[in-house]
């Protein structure tokens, strides 16, 4: 199967059924999305499919090929990502850390819909990532930072 991850096409030996986590973790090599739940309800295994946020731990490949599988390893290269990330950095918001690849992917998906959310927004978005640590109004402060940055 062919699939086109972060701009590259990439042929993995995989089932059509397997979840696109398992599929850039383990065959691909891409550790930077995690597996929290299995469920869809935590948000740690969020990736971008077409731009649009997605739960890549109950999404098959098979609804990803022809389409752009983007990780949190392609974030370093995205304008909107690289302001995601310097707000991160720069509000502190990482405590334990193992859910932020997931919050930083919707934090991004976000600010490419919505350049200036409201704290609604913001709270609307985010809500399917969990943070163990309670980093939430740190995230929500990084994210208009992030958005005042690339405005």
């Amino acid at each position: 199967m062919k699939l086109n991850i972060n701009g590259k096409e990439t042929e993995l030996n995989v089932s059509d059924d397997m979840p696109i986590l398992w599929a850039i973790r383990d065959i691909a090599g891409l550790t930077g999305t995690k597996f929290g739940c299995g469920m869809a309800m935590c948000g740690a295994c969020t990736v971008h499919l077409d731009g649009q946020a997605i739960r890549s731990c109950v999404t098959p490949v098979s609804a990803a090929v022809g389409k752009k599988i983007t990780t949190i390893e392609a974030m370093q290269d995205d304008k909107v990502g690289q302001a995601v990330q310097a707000a991160w950095q720069q509000i502190d918001v990482v405590q334990c850390g193992y859910c932020q690849s997931g919050q930083i992917m919707s934090a991004t998906s976000l600010l490419r819909q919505n350049p200036k959310p409201s704290d609604a927004d913001i709270d609307a978005a985010m809500s399917g990532n969990i943070c163990r640590c309670g980093t939430y109004q740190r995230i929500r402060v990084a994210i208009h930072q992030a958005a005042e940055k690339l405005a």
